[in-house]
């Protein structure tokens, strides 16, 4: 025994077999009458009956196209408007490489800039120890300058008013005449007064003296 919902869907397919053939039939006898063009009524719907398989077989099943397909009225592709959609595809492509080398460029300038600033940071420390180095070269030249000054006004006195003088200042400053002393003497090929004036001192502090000469070198002052 046949179920009821088989026996109604069956006559509604009956139906609308039914009514299509009215339908086409009808519009056969109009168009015949020339009441209607049957070509315009019909013609979308053939062209939609010829597209779909077209596209079926420019699309293959589970896949999907990633941009939109043309088509001639006819139902066939537009390759005018493939060419321009594929030249557009290439166009926006190469705007996103453009745009990717853009990134790159800004972030390798980035990168430049750090390192152009370390590099200036560095050469300011460089400047910084070269101009230390050359303020202790000078305060150097300048405290030779007034040993040398002080070795010579020395030399010219009398040993009894040098020694008095040379008691009253510093060991170091003392050891930086003596010495500078005995260059001047050695370079003029004479004899040099310092022993003289060690001798005219008192022991304790001429033996003080001599030991921090013999115990440091001159090229540590």
């Amino acid at each position: 025994m046949a179920k009821p919902g088989g026996q109604i869907l069956g006559r509604v397919i009956v139906l609308l077999f039914l009514i299509m053939i009215l339908l086409g039939g009808g519009i056969l006898w109009f168009d015949y009458l020339n009441v209607i063009d049957a070509k315009n009524v019909i013609g979308p719907v053939l062209d939609v009956l010829r597209v779909i398989p077209l596209v079926n077989r420019l699309v293959p099943p589970g896949e999907s196209r990633s941009r939109q397909t043309f088509y001639t009225e006819e139902g066939l592709l537009n390759l005018d408007a493939e060419r321009f959609a594929v030249a557009m595809e290439a166009v926006e492509l190469r705007v996103m490489e453009l745009k990717n080398q853009e990134q790159d460029i800004t972030t390798r300038r980035g990168q430049i800039e750090q390192m152009a600033q370390e590099l200036e940071e560095r050469q300011k420390a460089l400047d910084e120890r070269e101009n230390s180095f050359n303020a202790l070269l000078s305060d150097a030249e300048i405290k030779d300058r007034t040993v040398e000054r002080n070795a010579i006004n020395l030399t010219s006195m009398p040993p009894e008013r040098a020694v008095g003088i040379l008691t009253a200042m510093d060991d170091q400053d003392v050891i930086d005449v003596f010495r500078k002393t005995d260059q001047l003497a050695e370079s003029s090929g004479s004899s040099s007064i310092v022993p003289y004036w060690l001798s005219l001192m008192e022991p304790q502090r001429a033996a003080e003296l001599n030991r921090k000469m013999v115990s440091r070198p001159s090229s540590l002052n």
